[in-house]
């Protein structure tokens, strides 16, 4: 969270972003003219992975005569920093890291850091087991939930705003998948504190495969053997206007329901995730959730039977309010 005034008035809704230990470029549908436009609305738990291995951690290696070193400390590696490659060879997780650590030679390694490319020297060590070590902690994926806005074709799109680094810049990833996902609990949202949905995904029920991280939202391929079309609504592309409307989202289970809103300003000189700004007015909403919450990232938004846009952030200080993505944006990216 960055530590300027706007931020405790507003809460950005990346996905429930868990670590595990073990994009922005314009893009084009791969479909026709004539693709069917459905109504997503429910959640799905996303599983990505970044390009590069970002640097969680830094730790000190003990050798097998005692002596404590911290090759990647000396090396300068720092928390937050990407590594891209060592010795020439790419770097995308930690068992990459661990494959090309063969002995204790010097290696050349390539690093982005807030943006910019760092090189380094660095020189592993045996540890106390014999094990040619860095010393460094990886996060190799994220995983997290978040809602699917439409799908057209075999193309699905969700979130309305791209999954950001620690540092607020746009992940770059290689690869993810999502699956079906069963909200199990809400936690409520409060002035001054972001609710949030709570639910699991089951792995092994891969629905898409992600493969765009974009300014304007996650893109991804869907699977036509899980997607159930006839379970979804067909809907056309409109224009947000000032006035009443709906957001279709799940907070229970895996089935997504209408709720009222009131769509208060409409904001066309920006391209970016917040050109609407809405309200909650649905009492039976605001009971559980207390407005919007993390998780609901993505939720359609239809007015007048049309989808003219997508929930993409709360208000930290009213979550009953929060911001909203036009429609044509997502499409358009």
């Amino acid at each position: 969270m960055k530590k300027f005034l706007k931020v405790f008035l507003i809460c950005l809704f990346a996905i429930a972003f868990i670590p595990l230990n073990n994009i922005y470029s314009s893009y084009a549908f791969n479909t026709n003219a004539n693709d069917k436009l459905y109504l997503g609305g429910f959640t799905a738990g996303f599983s990505v992975h970044t390009r590069g291995a970002y640097v969680m951690g830094i730790c000190d290696v003990v050798d097998k005569d005692g002596n404590i070193k911290s090759p990647s400390k000396e090396a300068g590696i720092c928390v937050g920093d990407v590594i891209l490659s060592i010795d020439g060879i790419e770097v995308n997780n930690a068992l990459d890291i661990e494959k090309i650590l063969k002995d204790t030679s010097t290696k050349i390694v390539v690093l982005e850091r807030q943006g910019e490319s760092v090189v380094g020297n660095l020189t592993p060590i045996k540890d106390v087991a014999g094990k040619i070590k860095m010393g460094v902690f990886i996060r190799d994926g994220i995983n997290g939930i978040g809602t699917v806005t439409y799908i057209k074709g075999d193309r699905f799109a969700s979130l309305g705003h791209p999954i950001l680094s620690e540092e607020g810049t746009i992940l770059p990833i290689i690869n993810g998948d999502i699956y079906k996902c069963n909200i199990s609990g809400v936690h409520k949202g409060e002035r001054g504190t972001a609710g949030e949905l709570r639910g699991v995904f089951i792995k092994n029920n891969s629905i898409g495969s992600v493969d765009k991280n974009l300014i304007c939202g996650v893109y991804g391929c869907c699977n036509d053997i899980n997607f159930d079309y006839d379970n979804l609504i067909e809907v056309e592309t409109g224009v947000a206007q000032i006035g009443d409307a709906k957001i279709y989202c799940t907070i229970e289970g895996n089935k997504p329901c209408f709720y009222d809103i009131s769509i208060v300003k409409t904001d066309f000189g920006t391209k970016q995730d917040k050109n609407l700004v809405v309200k909650v007015t649905d009492d039976n909403l605001l009971k559980i959730t207390g407005g919007i919450v993390q998780g609901m990232s993505g939720s359609p938004i239809v007015q007048n039977g049309k989808l003219v846009g997508a929930i993409t952030h709360v208000f930290l200080n009213d979550p009953t309010r929060g911001f909203g993505i036009m429609i044509e944006n997502m499409i358009n990216n």
